[in-house]
């Protein structure tokens, strides 16, 4: 497992220096989306990645890895507008978001750990595409819960599917060759 620790952090570590740049040139602008705008943007991002996937050509400057940085990123926005309350200022200082961040990405690495220990790293074994469409069936997940006002009667809340996203663009990414 120390591979797999070295890979993920190498990862989060490529998400946050890009994330902590755009905070850096826009500030904390997108604490302005309410969740729901946020899932849509994972949507957007997943959908373009399985659209390139099937059709192996892309017209914008951008590739399925940047599109999965982007899926990394919205989903620790999503889990920091989660536990923001109604006194959160709109703006945050670079040093706050940094901790936000880290905070977040700790967490859903710890929880990765945990299920990598039950699960015993099967996603090595999974083909990129197959995590494209698993983001896209937890995107609808999420939507069904946010269209129920946040109520579910056996599953799990929304944060642990953002956790889910999270994990399955690290994986690929890993499995795409960033380091």
């Amino acid at each position: 497992m120390s591979n797999t620790t070295a890979e993920y952090n190498a990862v989060i570590k490529i998400c946050k220096d890009l994330f902590m740049k755009k905070t850096r040139d826009y500030g904390t602008a997108w604490r302005i989306l309410r969740l729901q705008s946020i899932t849509d943007q994972i949507f957007i991002k997943a959908q373009r990645i399985r659209t390139l996937e099937e059709k192996k050509v892309s017209k914008v400057d951008e590739d399925i890895t940047s599109e999965y940085i982007g899926i990394v990123n919205y989903c620790l926005i999503a889990m920091m507008q989660l536990e923001a309350d109604a006194d959160t200022p709109t703006e945050l200082s670079v040093e706050a978001v940094s901790k936000l961040f880290d905070d977040k990405a700790n967490e859903t690495r710890d929880l990765m750990f945990a299920k990598n220990h039950d699960y015993g790293e099967a996603w090595r074994d999974m083909r990129v595409s197959s995590m494209t469409d698993l983001i896209l069936m937890k995107i609808l997940r999420v939507k069904q819960i946010e269209d129920n006002q946040g109520t579910t009667l056996a599953s799990e809340g929304v944060k642990a599917n953002y956790q889910d996203m999270l994990n399955y663009s690290v994986f690929a990414l890993i499995k795409l060759g960033v380091k």
